[in-house]
C-alpha cells in the first residue's frame, strides 16, 4: 500500500513539473511556525504545532485561511499541522484538483504528514474539499465544512434562493470549461458525487447558518445530508439558529474539534462543550468590575436576588451563592433572597426599597421577571416601566452596584425562539439592560437551542417553567460562565470610575416606587375608610385557598360589599394597589381628583384557587403633585368570582423624590 501511495505522489509531482525543495522561508502565524513553499507554481504553507501529535495528523484549509480560525488554533494545540495552498478562484474545478494532488504529495513526503488529512472547506471551499475527497477518498480521514458551497448552481450561479455572484459565475464556467447550459445539466457537483465518500466511510460535519441567503442550507448542506445518509454515510449537521452566512465556525469550537479528534484516533482528548453553537447567551455590557472591586478590597459583599418563584425557592440561587464564595474565598458575603412567587417587575420596583435595601446598599443584584411579566399579562409599556423602575432605582441607591438581568424560560418563549423571533418581554427587558449598560443572560434562548441541539429535553429534563434540579443547574452554570467571562482578566480602573446615569427610557417608569402599607395608610390618615371598608390586622383567609408569603397574616384593607368606598391621598405621578386576588375577588372602580369613575378588573385566572398577590397600576402619568383617589367596590364582578371582596395589602405610589 505504501509503495502505491508513494508512486501516486511522485507521479503527481512529476506530472505538474514540481520539484521538491528543502528551502522554506520560516515565518510565524498566531505564535506557531509557518513553513512557506511553492507547489505547482502556487504559494503554499504549513503551520507547525509546537509538538506534533503521534502520526503527524493535519487539517487542510481549502479556502479563506485565517478566517474564524478557532478550530485550527485548537487543533494546533492538539499537535495537528494546518495546511493551505492558494487555489483561489478555481471553484473546485480540475486545475484546483491537480494543485491539491501536488500539495498532498508534497506535505506527506517532504514533511512526513499523515497520508490521511482532515479537509476543511469554508464557503466556496466546500467545492474543493468535497470534490477532492471524491477524487481521493483513500486520503481523507474526515471532512469539516463550514457554510459550504456544495453545488455551483446555487452559488455562484444564483439559480435558486441564493443571490449568487455574476462575476464569480462567469469565472467558474471558464474554470470548468462549461457553457451555462452545460453547467445546468452537469452532474459533477459535490451533491451529485457523494457515493465514493460513503463507500469509504468518511464522516462529514457541516456547520451552517440556518438563515444563510448566500449559500442557502436547503440548496447545499441539506441535500448533501439527505443523499449521504441515504448512501449509508455518517453526516453531522450543526445548524446555527438565526445565523446567516456569517459568522462562520463556532466561537467555542469544541464540537468541531471533538469531531476531528474522534475521527483521527484521538477520541480520548474529547471534551464537553459549554454551549451547543459555540457562543454564549449573555451580554456583558458594562461587566461586573465594581462588585469585584468591592469583594476583593473590602472583603465583604451584599448580594440580592429579586424575582418570582424560580428565585424564591432553592436551586440556581443557592448554586450562584456557592460559586461566589468559591471565587472570593476571603470575602464575607450576605445573601438576600427577595424572591416572592408570582411577582414580576412592576411589584419588584415598588417593593425594592423594602425587600432589597432594608439592610443597606447592595453590591450585586440579580433580577428575573421575564416569566411573570409575560404570563401575568403585563403589556410592553408596563414591562419597560417595571424593569426600568428596578434598574434605575438600584443605580440611584448605589452608583457602584452591578446588576444582572436574567430571562428564564417557559414554553411560550421556547415557541417564539423556534419560530425565529425574540420573545417580546425579553426584547423589552433587553432594551432596559442596553440603555443602562448592565449584563443580561437569555436562559430562554439557551434552553431552546440546547434542546434543539439534542442535549436534553424540556419534558424529561427541565420539566416545567419551575425547572427541575437539572434545569436549575443549567441556569447556575450559565451564570458561572458569565462570571468567568466578566472576571477573566485583571481588574481595571472601571471599578473606580464614576457612573453617569442616562435619562430615563420612560419618565413614568417606577424608579420612584414605594409601598404604602394598609395600616400605615390608615395611621398616617392618607386612607379614609368612608363606607364599608375595614382594616383587618392581620388578615387571613378562611376559604382554604392558597396564599403567598408576605400576603397573608398581614394588615389588609378589606371590603366585601358593593358600593364600599375609600379615599386615598398621595403625592406623585402614579398609584396603584397591591391586592390579594382570591376566589371571591370583585371589580374595583376608582376616580382621581373628582374625575370620571373607571373600572379595573382584578380577578385573575389563578384567583379561583389562590389569593394571588396582584400588583395593579391604576394611573401612571398624572401631573406630579398631590392627588386624591376614591376607590369603590363595583356592583358587577367577574362571572368566575364567588363574591365582591377587595383586599388591599399595599398601595403602590410612584412618587417624585428622585430622578
Amino acid at each position: 500500500m505504501f509503495q502505491r501511495l508513494l508512486s501516486h505522489a511522485l507521479l503527481v509531482v512529476i506530472s505538474l513539473g514540481f520539484v521538491l525543495s528543502d528551502s522554506c522561508s520560516a515565518q510565524t502565524w498566531e505564535g506557531f511556525k509557518r513553513e512557506e513553499f511553492d507547489v505547482a507554481g502556487r504559494k503554499a504553507f504549513l503551520i507547525v504545532p509546537s509538538e506534533a501529535a503521534t502520526g503527524k495528523p493535519w487539517i487542510w484549509r481549502t479556502e479563506f485561511f485565517g478566517h474564524e480560525p478557532q478550530a485550527d488554533l485548537a487543533l494546533l494545540k492538539h499537535g495537528f499541522h494546518v495546511a493551505y495552498i492558494d487555489i483561489q478562484n478555481l471553484y473546485g474545478g480540475p486545475p484546483a484538483m491537480e494543485a491539491m494532488d501536488a500539495m498532498h504529495a508534497h506535505v506527506t513526503q517532504h514533511f512526513g504528514l499523515s497520508q490521511k488529512t482532515v479537509l476543511e472547506g469554508f464557503s466556496r471551499g466546500g467545492l474543493f474539499a468535497l470534490n477532492w475527497a471524491a477524487r481521493h477518498p483513500e486520503f481523507v480521514a474526515c471532512i469539516y465544512n463550514d457554510a459550504p458551497v456544495c453545488d455551483f448552481k446555487s452559488w455562484p450561479g444564483g439559480k435558486g434562493r441564493s443571490r449568487g455572484s455574476k462575476g464569480d459565475w462567469e469565472l467558474c464556467l471558464k474554470v470548468y470549461g462549461l457553457t451555462e447550459e452545460q453547467a445546468m445539466e452537469w452532474k459533477g457537483n459535490p451533491v451529485d458525487n457523494l457515493e465514493p465518500l460513503a463507500r469509504a466511510k468518511i464522516p462529514i460535519l457541516h456547520v451552517c447558518g440556518a438563515t444563510d441567503d448566500v449559500v442557502p442550507i436547503e440548496e447545499n448542506s441539506l441535500i448533501v445530508r439527505d443523499r449521504y445518509q441515504a448512501f449509508g454515510g455518517s453526516f453531522t449537521l450543526i445548524s446555527k439558529p438565526h445565523c446567516n452566512h456569517h459568522p462562520h465556525s463556532l466561537k467555542d469550537p469544541t464540537r468541531i474539534v471533538n469531531f476531528v479528534l474522534e475521527h483521527t484516533g484521538f477520541a480520548d482528548r474529547v471534551t464537553k462543550p459549554s454551549t451547543p453553537f459555540g457562543y454564549d447567551y449573555f451580554e456583558l455590557r458594562g461587566g461586573l468590575e465594581r462588585s469585584r472591586h468591592i469583594f476583593e478590597t473590602r472583603k465583604t459583599g451584599r448580594v440580592a436576588f429579586l424575582g418570582g418563584s424560580i428565585t424564591a425557592g432553592p436551586g440556581w440561587r443557592d448554586h450562584v451563592c456557592e460559586e461566589l464564595k468559591r471565587r472570593f474565598p476571603e470575602t464575607q458575603f450576605e445573601f438576600i433572597n427577595a424572591g416572592i412567587p408570582s411577582l414580576g417587575s412592576t411589584p419588584g420596583a415598588f417593593r425594592f426599597s423594602r425587600d432589597v435595601l432594608a439592610k443597606g446598599p447592595v453590591d450585586l443584584l440579580f433580577e428575573e421577571a421575564a416569566v411573570n411579566d409575560d404570563t401575568n399579562g403585563f403589556n410592553d409599556v408596563e414591562q419597560v416601566r417595571g424593569m426600568e423602575g428596578i434598574v434605575r432605582q438600584a443605580l440611584l441607591s448605589n452608583p457602584d452596584i452591578d446588576i444582572v438581568l436574567l430571562h428564564f424560560a417557559d414554553p411560550g418563549k421556547l415557541a417564539d425562539y423556534r419560530a425565529g423571533k425574540m420573545p417580546t418581554v425579553i426584547s423589552n427587558h433587553e432594551r432596559v439592560a442596553g440603555h443602562y449598560g448592565v449584563p443580561s443572560i437569555d436562559l430562554a434562548k439557551e434552553l431552546t437551542e440546547r434542546i434543539e441541539a439534542g442535549e436534553f429535553s424540556w419534558e424529561k429534563d427541565i420539566r416545567d417553567l419551575h425547572p427541575s434540579p437539572f434545569g436549575h443547574q443549567i441556569y447556575a452554570d450559565s451564570v458561572a460562565r458569565l462570571f468567568a467571562a466578566a472576571w477573566a482578566h485583571p481588574a481595571t480602573t472601571a471599578a473606580t470610575e464614576s457612573r453617569a446615569l442616562p435619562a430615563p427610557l420612560d419618565s413614568a417608569s417606577y424608579f420612584n416606587g414605594m409601598l404604602l402599607g394598609a395600616s400605615q395608610a390608615v395611621s398616617q390618615k392618607q386612607a379614609a375608610l368612608t363606607n364599608g371598608w375595614t382594616l383587618e390586622e392581620p388578615w387571613k383567609p378562611t376559604d382554604g385557598a392558597g396564599t403567598r408569603p408576605g400576603f397573608v397574616d398581614v394588615p389588609a384593607l378589606v371590603a366585601t360589599t358593593t358600593g364600599a368606598t375609600m379615599d386615598l391621598k398621595f403625592s406623585g405621578r402614579g398609584f396603584g394597589v397591591f391586592i390579594a386576588s382570591g376566589p371571591d375577588t370583585g371589580l374595583l372602580e376608582y376616580r382621581v381628583d373628582g374625575g370620571e369613575w373607571k373600572p379595573r378588573p382584578v380577578f385573575t385566572q389563578w384567583s379561583p384557587s389562590l389569593h394571588l398577590p396582584w400588583a395593579v397600576m391604576l394611573e401612571s402619568e398624572l401631573t406630579e403633585g398631590d392627588h386624591t383617589v376614591e376607590l369603590r367596590v363595583a356592583e358587577s364582578a367577574d362571572e368566575r368570582s364567588k363574591g365582591h371582596a377587595i383586599r388591599i395589602i399595599h398601595f403602590l405610589v410612584n412618587g417624585s423624590a428622585r430622578k
